[in-house]
């Protein structure tokens, strides 16, 4: 099937309560690649803030010449991206435009052969972990401790929480109600968003690792292995990185540096299904499981097909579902703290992008 058009529109999706920061919304870039014979595919970029309209001009204005005319095999044309747009970047913005075709891709040859993603890849369990996560940092004790019960009414026994106040003494004092809701056997994870320096880091770690924490997320800039090696020696709580982490590379390396116990992807960021299927094969070799960023509703596909995995991460009232951006059910669910995935062929999002929504600046 040789590619014969590839059409790409942005959206807005607002949220029902700001994030940290000051996040509103998520936007998301729909690419649609249509192939010989009325084969069409769907793919999707993503970013909570900035870089949509970027992403869309990339997609629209300097991907079709690496594209239209040749089969729609996702992998060579993959590669093929990735060298026409070196000039902009092999990261970034670049990555997640090429994300957005290459999804579209691996959806369309999954519906040419009329079986599910998860069955095109390669299924490897029928069901994965999922976990409560939400973006609150800024959230008042009385409102953190409602969410964590709402996660536990609906079944979850793992919860991940943020960290990295100003004030050491409250993120203790926060750590330590949501140990004591949610008890001594269920798991918490902690994220701090990279919003530690070294010194930081290691005191708060002092203090946070009595809660027994899971993991701890991004405790430190994700491109600062060094910092992440010299943090290994004061504290044994595992380390989850990848969701800033862009290229294979950069996976490899902080896996070879010993600092990456849980590798967490984000199919987008990385620059589609085809790098991120290589990320979790490395993190295989090393003995790592693979916990995807957000994106429930594709990740939880991805996660039954990968070598290792940990949990998919279910994320308050911001998955595409929570959003309004889907026309129809994507075919995940989560429920009992399992996610499962059932539906047709391809990977299922069909997305509501010919309803009337506020535009992308």
């Amino acid at each position: 099937m040789l590619i014969e058009g590839i059409s790409a529109t942005a959206r807005r999706l607002p949220l029902a309560r700001a994030w940290d920061g000051g996040v509103d919304a998520n936007h998301i870039v729909v690419v649609r690649v249509d192939a010989q014979g009325g084969a069409r595919g769907t793919g999707f970029a993503w970013t909570p803030g900035v870089g949509a309209g970027a992403v869309l001009a990339l997609v629209r204005e300097d991907c079709p010449a690496a594209l239209l005319g040749r089969p729609a095999d996702p992998g060579p044309r993959w590669a093929d991206l990735i060298r026409h747009l070196r000039d902009a970047g092999t990261g970034g913005l670049t990555a997640m435009a090429v994300a957005a075709i290459d999804i579209a891709l691996w959806d369309l040859q999954a519906r040419a052969a009329g079986v599910a993603l998860t069955d095109l890849i390669g299924r490897r369990r029928d069901h994965v972990a999922a976990y409560g996560s939400g973006v609150n940092l800024d959230l008042p004790l009385p409102e953190l401790a409602e969410q964590v019960r709402g996660w536990l009414d609906r079944g979850h026994t793992a919860i991940k929480i943020k960290v990295g106040s100003p004030d050491p003494g409250r993120d203790d004092e926060r750590v330590a109600e949501v140990r004591h809701i949610i008890g001594p056997d269920r798991r918490l994870m902690l994220d701090a968003n990279q919003r530690w320096d070294l010194p930081g880091a290691v005191r708060a770690m002092r203090r946070l690792q009595r809660h027994d924490p899971y993991w701890i997320e991004e405790p430190l800039p994700a491109d600062d292995l060094a910092a992440h090696v010299r943090l290994r020696s004061a504290t044994d709580v595992p380390f989850a990185l990848g969701e800033n982490l862009r290229t294979v590379r950069e996976f490899r390396a902080a896996l070879e540096a010993g600092i990456c116990d849980v590798a967490q992807p984000n199919v987008v960021r990385v620059g589609g299904i085809t790098p991120f299927l290589r990320v979790a094969e490395l993190a295989a070799d090393h003995s790592v499981p693979v916990a995807p960023h957000l994106l429930p509703e594709l990740s939880a596909q991805l996660a039954l097909c990968v070598p290792m995995v940990s949990m998919v991460e279910d994320i308050d009232r911001a998955s595409f579902a929570a959003l309004g951006a889907l026309a129809r059910p994507s075919g995940v669910e989560v429920r009992e703290g399992r996610a499962y995935v059932e539906g047709g062929a391809g990977h299922g999002l069909e997305f509501a992008v010919d309803t009337p929504a506020p535009q992308v600046p």
